[in-house]
């Protein structure tokens, strides 16, 4: 319960139990420096490793992507299953069967586990902005970029509750059992909105680097994540139009152009550790082999076809095949073990070459966890997993520059930019009209960022679905998934609040449209 999680987090949690490595450039390793049950946050709050043991803890809490949803599942599978671009290859889930089949309420344990795991690092961000100021002598420089970075975080989880379940309780401060936040109302979407900007263009001033090989976040991070809220804004549900979209693309722009960020030149090493945190990677969460594991490497396995070290190979997620065979002809995603997909791996991970005669998900396989050919897998997995990425800041600008006046030559050559990598040749830019160039714009947002958790924000804030079999978009109320014939209606604008947090807060009340 989100109660719970509120009050577990504001009393000391974690502070002195997960810090920043700063030998190992990329990872939140344990660490126990004080018996941590001697110590409150009154009491905590001291020295300057107690600020960065505190901010540590808080990205630490944003793991909760990936975490267990019940039997052969982790969270993240929420927002790829509700997009009708994959399936499971196990009935053995029943809330993910659900999502599946848009069948869900608010006692499914996904909707659960996204409202509680967003809270939880929004408490210890909270718990950070509040004791930090006073943790005195303390560098100055230190100080801001932490606050910085823990008004990022609070961003960063409120975007993603605003978006799922629309109106939602707006918790700034830390709360105890004698705060009236224990039971706290839900606010306007706007009220939240204008908190996640406010705290991102704070952030913006706090004297983050541009980029940050630590994974912590950086000034490119703010500023992405910054363009993403304002294209949202721009479109469903608050229909800001224009003037929102200007600033998205002004801030995707600040990103291209800073020259610290740029593609890949191979779809590898978008899943290559030695590449973590750099280049494309502008927000990871972060995994480290042995101490915080990346879970989800067994998930996206085939089900139990000995391609891997792994003694468990699950197939909870796996793409469509109707969405695979979407790309277009020559799309170097879409090809086996060179882009997003494979559709051959090796015996136990390294043996010899097998045919699997469906798509599974490359993007996020860790080679050195499954094995290649001639060389065994770990079976323990390190990767961390890509959140925000520089391709998809291109596609902001491209779509959000289009919507200003039309298609400009910097909307297009960032459209081509991803076409190019793909070896695909892009229409001249003569040829597309507003209306052409948006629909070409996210039909790259769909082939280039699937399976990242963005595909069913798109869907939300523009109210549009793409069809695979037609390479169209029709409108989301009233689209039927070709895998199952589950049909999206109004009430799947926004997820129904989890039933325990509902009963335990009356304030809550009502329920989103549609759920009881």
């Amino acid at each position: 319960m989100m109660l719970n999680k509120i009050k577990k987090y504001t009393t000391f949690i974690l502070l002195a139990t997960i810090v920043l490595s700063a030998s190992s450039c990329k990872k939140w390793l344990a660490e126990q420096d004080v018996d941590p049950s001697n110590l409150s946050p009154e009491t905590y709050y001291t020295i300057p490793a107690h600020a960065e043991a505190a901010i540590a803890s808080a990205y630490a809490q944003t793991r909760f992507i990936n975490g267990g949803a019940g039997i052969f599942a982790n969270n993240f599978s929420l927002l790829e299953m509700l997009t009708g671009t994959a399936k499971t290859e196990t009935g053995q889930n029943t809330d993910l069967n659900n999502l599946i089949g848009l069948s869900y309420n608010g006692d499914n344990v996904f909707v659960n586990n996204w409202w509680n795991g967003a809270y939880s690092v929004i408490a210890q961000a909270n718990l950070v902005l509040q004791k930090v100021p006073g943790i005195n002598p303390m560098d100055a420089a230190q100080k801001k970029r932490i606050l910085g970075e823990a008004q990022f975080l609070r961003a960063w989880s409120y975007f993603y509750l605003v978006r799922l379940f629309g109106d939602v309780p707006l918790i700034t401060e830390p709360v105890d059992a004698a705060s009236p936040q224990l039971t706290p109302a839900r606010v306007s979407r706007d009220s939240v909105y204008s908190l996640i900007v406010s705290d991102l263009t704070s952030a913006e001033a706090s004297g983050l680097p541009w980029m940050d090989a630590t994974g912590r976040a950086s000034l490119g991070a703010v500023k992405a994540e910054l363009a993403e809220v304002y294209l949202t804004m721009a479109g469903f549900p608050l229909n800001k139009g224009a003037a929102y979209y200007k600033l998205a693309a002004d801030k995707a722009n600040e990103v291209i152009t800073s020259s610290g960020y740029g593609l890949f030149s191979n779809y590898f090493d978008l899943h290559n550790q030695a590449q973590e945190n750099r280049v494309e990677h502008i927000f990871q969460i972060q995994y480290s082999a042995g101490i915080a594991d990346n879970p989800n490497q067994g998930i996206l396995l085939p089900n139990f076809k000995a391609v891997s070290a792994y003694g468990t190979e699950i197939g909870s997620t796996v793409p469509t095949r109707s969405f695979y065979n979407s790309f277009e002809p020559g799309d170097l995603r879409a090809v086996d073990r060179q882009g997003f997909f494979y559709t051959s791996y090796y015996n136990e991970g390294s043996g010899a070459l097998k045919d699997l005669a469906a798509p599974y998900i490359y993007k996020h396989f860790d080679v050195v966890a499954h094995g290649t050919a001639g060389v065994a897998g770990t079976a323990i997995s390190g990767l961390n997993w890509m959140n925000i990425r520089y391709a998809q800041v291109l596609l902001t600008y491209a779509e959000a520059q289009n919507e200003v006046g039309g298609p400009t030559q910097a909307a297009w050559n960032a459209l081509n930019a991803i076409r190019t990598r793909a070896r695909l040749t892009t229409p001249a830019l003569g040829t597309f009209t507003q209306a052409t160039f948006r629909e070409a714009v996210w039909r790259e947002r769909w082939h280039e960022l699937c399976y990242e958790g963005i595909t069913w924000f798109d869907m939300l804030r523009t109210r549009k679905v793409y069809v695979d079999a037609t390479n169209s978009f029709d409108n989301f109320v009233g689209h039927k998934f070709p895998e199952n014939g589950a049909t999206l209606t109004e009430k799947h604008l926004l997820l129904p609040l989890p039933t325990s947090e509902m009963q335990n807060n009356p304030n809550l009340t009502p329920n989103n449209p549609g759920y009881q």
